[in-house]
């Protein structure tokens, strides 16, 4: 809304106080079904793994490491290099990549026959068909590509198109062919290639480090292993590393991350592209389930690195992001951790619940909202008027017609309105509650206060069945709320997302009351 400054500060001159005051009415309010806590600004949220990512390339950046990106795919002839006599129980961790052939076609007799009796083609088109066959099985045209260019030179839809491919068995037959190719299991195999590339034109001490996906043939994911994690892996090339450095590497990293009990232990399994008597696990203490592995680190054999012609010796250290995260986040299962869609149960603040509660129906005029606010103030003003009596609520005009509204009770020694009419809507501990002004229960003292009574909703509900009557050119309505059973009843809806929650936690919805309200409304 503007107003005219220039009046205001004239006014402000002569009366400050008086000015103060009236300028509150060029203050816009929310309307109703916008009010607060019924709406809320909805904060992103990190996944925990990933912040425990980016904390660790700011630790290790901070150590002086320089970030890499390692190769995910890796030859066989690789893990045979650093893993010598090992590699054959190594690779049976590892995934083999797999591709399916481009198929060669030929364009039979019969299969000509088809195409021209089912697709219209002419000989020119069944020729052109052919060069695009051979065109892919070359690898000129690729699988993405496909549909779309016997489309455009066929001149068909590519529905047709598609109808064109299916009609071959030989695309349907396709299986894939595996390859000499395994994705990444373990940072090493990416590291070895690494060096071998720039060993000899960096400066030592060569200090990398990179965070990045690895995959695992697991045969189920369970607790404690998923197929595919991340990896924060490090490596210091120079002359004179030690065991004692991956010691020292490992106490200023996982002391930045807040754990400041930690304990180094030889590790029995004694990988071959470690050197003998170098490999050692890392642990932390953690109060719930105490010392706990999270590390492992060594200095790489001098067989596997010649093998590379790295010519120095190499100390690794490699961290399980998710393992570490596990620990750092309180969590017990790891794929709750890494996939909480579909591990862990929903979980809704009260605050969130309260923005998933709106209006089911509401008036779309701006009289037709003040028809609402004037059911609200007459209905509370006579609420205790014995029966039988009636009010008028508004008259006036309202799309065109002359409408009256009238709220009434015809019911000898009845009050107008039920005790339930000014109960409010309160969220507390998931639950939702209909409350009189009177409750001493805590969900009102401590709970979140929607700021909704059940006149509210019914009288916003009534005033948009006048809106709708009038255009369904009806000439009365009539409208009575007795008992509220549930939120529909004071023209409230929860979303279901909400509801799921509600009811898969055992929590409960608690909004019975009784209003006993009569509206009713003329329309000329």
């Amino acid at each position: 809304m503007k107003w005219n400054c220039k009046e205001i500060s004239e006014h402000a001159k002569k009366d400050f106080e008086e000015a103060w005051i009236r300028t509150k009415t060029l203050i816009k309010e929310a309307s109703p079904r916008n009010k607060y806590p019924l709406r809320k600004i909805r904060y992103g949220k990190e996944h925990p793994v990933f912040n425990l990512i980016q904390n660790l390339r700011r630790i290790f950046i901070c150590l002086g490491f320089e970030e890499v990106i390692n190769p995910i795919f890796i030859e066989e002839k690789d893990i045979y290099k650093q893993f010598g006599n090992e590699a054959p129980a190594i690779l049976d961790r590892c995934y083999y990549l797999a591709a399916l052939p481009r198929p060669d076609i030929g364009i039979k007799k019969e299969d000509e026959i088809y195409l021209k009796k089912e697709f219209q083609l002419n000989d020119d088109s069944i020729k052109c068909l052919k060069g695009i066959f051979h065109e892919y099985k070359k690898g000129k045209i690729s699988g993405d590509d496909l549909v779309h260019e016997i489309s455009k030179r066929l001149n068909v839809n590519d529905v047709i198109a598609t109808k064109i491919i299916n009609y071959f068995k030989e695309f349907k037959e396709l299986k894939p062919i595996p390859s000499k190719i395994v994705l990444r299991s373990h940072m090493t195999s990416g590291w070895f290639i690494t060096l071998s590339s720039i060993i000899r034109e960096k400066p030592k001490p060569i200090k990398m480090f990179s965070i990045d996906r690895c995959f695992r043939r697991e045969q189920k994911e369970n607790q404690i292993r998923i197929r595919s994690y991340f990896s924060a892996s490090c490596v210091v090339a120079d002359e004179d590393v030690t065991v004692d450095d991956g010691k020292l590497l490992s106490e200023a990293i996982l002391e930045n991350l807040g754990f400041d009990k930690i304990r180094f232990r030889p590790d029995e399994k004694r990988s071959k592209y470690y050197a003998p008597d170098t490999q050692t696990e890392v642990f932390v203490y953690d109060k719930n389930l105490g010392w706990v592995e999270v590390a492992t680190f060594g200095i790489y054999s001098p067989v596997a690195l010649s093998r590379y012609d790295i010519n120095i010796p190499v100390l690794n250290l490699g961290f399980g992001v998710e393992r570490l995260a596990m620990i750092k986040y309180g969590y017990d299962d790891i794929r709750k951790l890494v996939y909480p869609q579909f591990y862990s149960p929903i979980k809704f603040s009260d605050r969130e619940l309260a923005a998933m509660i709106s209006f089911e129906e509401f008036p779309t005029t701006m009289t037709g909202i003040e028809i609402a606010k004037r059911i609200i103030e007459i209905a509370i003003k006579n609420a205790k008027e014995k029966a039988p009596c009636e009010f008028l609520v508004y008259e006036g005009d309202l799309l065109g017609r002359k409408v009256k509204v009238f709220v009434y009770e015809k019911e000898e020694g009845k009050h107008l309105l039920g005790p339930a009419y000014s109960n409010r809507i309160f969220i507390y501990n998931g639950n939702i509650y209909g409350l009189p002004e009177d409750s001493k229960n805590d969900a009102k003292r401590y709970g979140i206060d929607i700021g909704i009574r059940y006149i509210d909703g019914i009288a916003y509900k009534f005033a948009r069945e006048i809106e709708k009557s009038i255009l369904n050119e009806k000439e009365e309505i009539k409208f009575r709320v007795t008992l509220v059973r549930n939120l529909p009843d004071i023209n409230l809806k929860l979303r279901e997302e909400a509801m799921e929650f509600i009811m898969s936690n055992g929590k409960k919805i608690d909004v019975r009351g009784p209003v006993f309200i009569n509206l009713r409304a003329i329309i000329k």
